[in-house]
């Protein structure tokens, strides 16, 4: 029988959150390019150290500078000093612990937390699972990825997040959105 403990990654964080990615090295002292997920791309910088995964092993990282170059963001990594190493890093993650995260306000949900979430009608009907969230300038949208056969072969529904008016309850729990929405829509 095969210990699973060596397979088994230990991680330094409880309520790991990936906020970034590593897309690739920029110059030769040791630059990195990023794509930030957080909602104001800027805000991703303030939560010094991150963690990423490299070889199955947790890593903490430390950025010491970093400035928008174009539309992406350049950065620099504490001990990181060229080209070779900062490539080291392509495509890794760059993790938070979410109890880092700003605490949001009633009826305020951070978008990985909704992904995932079943969709439920007020007349109780179940329409499918949120897969995805669209921003907008007028709301965000929620993209539910319909049950099959059940909704005349619409694959996926966009329902508009306005709390009160369509977003009746969201219950993050039990891991439900309940909608005033029309399936048929």
């Amino acid at each position: 029988m095969k210990d699973n403990k060596k397979n088994k990654i230990e991680q330094p964080i409880t309520n790991p959150i990936v906020i970034g990615k590593i897309v690739g090295a920029y110059g030769v002292l040791g630059w990195i390019r990023i794509i930030s997920f957080t909602e104001k791309s800027d805000n991703m910088f303030f939560y010094n150290p991150y963690y990423v995964i490299i070889q199955s092993k947790w890593k903490s990282i430390y950025l010491d500078k970093w400035r928008l170059l174009g539309k992406r963001y350049i950065a620099k990594i504490r001990e990181i000093s060229n080209r070779e190493s900062a490539q080291l890093l392509n495509h890794c993650e760059m993790i938070i612990d979410k109890t880092r995260l700003p605490h949001l306000n009633t009826d305020e949900y951070y978008w990985k937390d909704l992904i995932g979430c079943t969709v439920i009608t007020v007349k109780g009907i179940f329409l499918g699972n949120i897969i995805s969230m669209i921003e907008t300038t007028a709301n965000d949208v929620l993209v539910v990825k319909m049950y099959q056969n059940k909704f005349a072969g619409i694959r996926n529904c966009l329902i508009p997040f306005l709390i009160k008016r369509v977003i009746k309850n969201v219950d993050l729990v039990i891991r439900t959105v309940t909608v005033d929405w029309d399936p048929n829509f």
